[in-house]
């Protein structure tokens, strides 16, 4: 695959896209890129100011797209059924969702329903939106749902049921790994479950590598010097969007696949696809997992 940036992006025009964790970071840069190319973009957040000032710059940009934004909080299911709601009731239809917003090992924390942070956020909160807007993504043929992972999936075997409201301790990296593994689980299952029922849409997954961005700003000091040390300089967070907006916008782009940087280790580089662990690749798991999902949250989808 040649070197892929955002010159060879298509033409957004008259796309609209919801990008959450938007006013930052990864979430920012891929925000600009595609207000750049013409799409409509709805950036949420939790902080409003937060959103607020990330549209005023975008705004601002050399761009034919549009800007708005939303309030969202991942961690409250209460919080994600007032902004669909609204959103189902001002839109006709969603081209591109970009489940992009993270929590990497923070101190040990529980969304509003008592699951473990990273988790909720990262998969539950995640899943939950895309069940409440995929009435809007299903109208339009071609539509993509992109999910953001990581590397860091590789370190979780498997997704422990008995302990994703801390009942048995926290470990903040491994619950981080879990959450990653099941963004994935979530990408091909619903993959799946698509093509069970024949609709044109993707569900596709991407990881940025080492991005310089705040999802690391839980990280302790001597934590993020040593990765420093071992990593060099980060890439900048326009260059860890790259994966994410070519899953998003490229037609090589496959359905269920999962992409990241082209260098080694998938740390560095330009959009290629990426590997998946043997739990993120099973079946099996994807279903326990999306059993569970629609479970605890009451959503049956997308049936």
């Amino acid at each position: 695959m040649d070197m892929w940036t955002t010159e060879k992006m298509p033409d957004q025009t008259g796309k609209s896209v919801v990008i959450t964790g938007a006013n930052s970071g990864i979430g920012f840069e891929t925000a600009l890129a595609l207000y750049k190319a013409g799409a409509n973009v709805i950036l949420t957040g939790r902080d409003a100011d937060a959103v607020g000032n990330a549209a005023v710059k975008i705004a601002i940009a050399e761009g034919s797209g549009s800007v708005s934004q939303g309030i969202l909080d991942l961690s409250s299911f209460q919080s994600i059924e007032r902004f669909t709601d609204r959103f189902l009731a001002e839109h006709q239809k969603l081209d591109l969702l970009i489940n992009n917003a993270g929590v990497m090992t923070p101190p040990e924390s529980k969304t509003t329903e008592g699951f473990e942070q990273q988790f909720g956020v990262n998969f539950l909160g995640h899943f939950m939106l895309t069940a409440k807007l995929f009435p809007l993504l299903k109208k339009v043929k071609g539509a993509r749902i992109v999910t953001l992972s990581s590397g860091a999936h590789h370190y979780a075997k498997g997704i422990d049921y008995d302990n994703l409201k801390i009942e048995k301790g926290y470990d903040a990296f491994r619950e981080y790994a879990i959450s990653k593994l099941a963004d994935l689980l979530f990408t091909t299952g619903l993959q799946k479950r698509i093509d069970q029922l024949g609709f044109d849409l993707l569900s596709v997954a991407a990881h940025p590598g080492v991005t310089k961005s705040g999802l690391a700003r839980h990280m302790a000091k001597a934590d993020y010097d040593a990765a420093l040390e071992q990593f060099g300089d980060l890439m900048p967070a326009w260059q860890g969007a790259l994966p994410s907006l070519f899953a998003a916008t490229s037609a090589e782009v496959n359905k269920g696949a999962y992409y990241g940087p082209d260098g080694e280790n998938e740390l560095f580089g330009y959009p290629a696809p990426a590997r998946l662990s043997e739990a993120a690749s099973s079946e099996k798991l994807a279903d326990e997992l999306w059993a569970f999902a629609e479970n605890r949250t009451g959503l049956i989808f997308p049936f």
